[in-house]
């Protein structure tokens, strides 16, 4: 029977074990991982706010020029397009820095 003091070869395994999972987790949550992360909520939110924004104007037109769902309809596209522009370019942006560095 091991006396409670001395360390036995399942405790030093654990122990080893334990070191290389949190020395792994460490290499995986990196500042490079944290930037790529928030870059990717910018290009997600650049994409919904132009959209939104182009619904809310094509809402306004409508609602104080014309009767019609074109306004709503053409603000959609519109900022859909807009958007997707404005993420691309950032995206181009991006990548041109990180290959300069």
């Amino acid at each position: 029977m091991p006396l409670p003091d001395e360390p036995n070869a399942e405790a030093e395994s654990l122990d080893r074990r334990i070191a290389a999972a949190e020395a792994a987790q460490a290499r995986e949550t990196s500042g490079d991982s944290h930037r790529a992360m928030a870059q990717g909520y910018r290009f997600l939110g650049e994409v919904v706010g132009g959209v939104f924004m182009g619904a809310a104007l094509g809402w306004l037109a409508d609602r104080f020029i014309t009767p019609e769902p074109l306004g709503l309809v053409l603000g959609l596209f519109l900022g859909a397009g807009l958007s997707i522009f404005v993420a691309v370019r950032t995206a181009a942006r991006a990548q041109k820095k990180n290959d300069a560095a």
